[in-house]
């Protein structure tokens, strides 16, 4: 799959194209239906299919401060959206300036000229361009004036998650922050995964002989509200199961908030430096302030056990 930053980094020669626009936050399972549709449509045609998405997100331009929890970096989404089947992914960069753009000037900068879109596919409820003031119609009426069909497609699926709330992004960040893995990962169709470096802790755990994974989490990650979850933890393309905890170590009166991975029965990893990631797969307990260090390595005893069964189960 190709990847391109801004406009100037598509190839002059580009040809016609099948196209999508959004965020696409988390590629969640109602982005898999409209990303998926395009590719569909792309195959039909014998043309390739183009992702295009925004960085940074676009409330954090048009009010700053207010940028949501990221439930994938860049990097991951266009790795999901490769999955899909996607020929390329176009990342705008997201400014005031290009804030500011009409929803006819978006139209033919990036559709027309650029990407050269023969159809453009999305939900009802899209909308484009200076103060969000392009939808549908006027997409539809743009493309018969420059000869580009637009295809809407339901994106909205529905579940057990969120009491049968649409599956979105905004859904799944409210489902994450509550610890809800069981319903973010449905609305998901994987476990939510967290990124970031490893980086030297307290070691506590490695005194305690339950040695963690300190991870540095990307900026604006959305992490899992406190407690302690079975997951999986992933270096060096290798897959680990693993028991995560997320929180301030209340029973060492910690102050800062991380996010600890216990690679179960393994022995002797140094992670330190690399990019890890790790998988949500159920939450187990909230996090306590134990009386006794005593106590606390039994109830990890019972968190690395609990943890190493679902992940067998899994």
């Amino acid at each position: 799959m190709q990847r391109w930053r801004g406009l100037e980094e598509i190839p002059g020669d580009w040809g016609r194209s099948v196209v999508t626009i959004g965020s696409f936050d988390g590629v969640h399972r109602g982005h898999q239906l409209i990303i998926g549709r395009a590719v569909e449509r792309a195959r039909e045609l014998g043309i390739p299919a183009v992702v295009v998405t925004f960085d940074p997100h676009p409330r954090e331009v048009i009010r700053p401060g207010s940028h949501p929890p990221l439930l994938a970096p860049h990097p991951r989404r266009a790795e999901l959206i490769a999955e899909l089947g996607v020929d390329a992914v176009l990342v705008l960069p997201f400014t005031t300036e290009f804030s500011r753009e009409s929803p006819e000037t978006f139209v033919q900068q990036v559709l027309v000229e650029a990407l050269h879109a023969r159809v453009v596919i999305e939900g009802p409820n899209f909308r484009f361009g200076h103060r969000a003031a392009g939808d549908v119609a006027l997409l539809t009426e743009l493309g018969r004036a420059d000869d580009f069909e637009v295809e809407v497609v339901d994106l909205q699926v529905c579940g057990t998650a969120g009491d049968g709330e649409p599956f979105s992004s905004s859904l799944t960040r409210r489902l994450v922050e509550t610890g809800d893995m069981a319903g973010a990962n449905e609305v998901l169709g994987r476990p939510h995964r967290v990124e970031g470096e490893v980086v030297r802790g307290a070691q506590r755990g490695r005194e305690l002989g339950y040695p963690t994974a300190n991870v540095e989490t990307v900026p604006h990650s959305a992490i899992p509200a406190d407690g302690v979850y079975a997951g999986w933890l992933t270096a060096g393309g290798e897959r680990m199961p693993a028991a995560i905890s997320v929180g301030t170590n209340p029973t060492f009166d910690g102050t800062a908030r991380t996010v600890e991975a216990y690679a179960i029965d393994r022995v002797g990893l140094d992670l330190y430096g690399l990019h890890v990631a790790v998988d949500f797969l159920t939450y187990l307990r909230g996090m306590e302030k134990f009386d006794s260090i005593d106590a606390l390595l039994d109830r990890m005893a019972d968190d690395v056990k609990r943890a190493r069964e679902l992940t067998d189960g899994a």
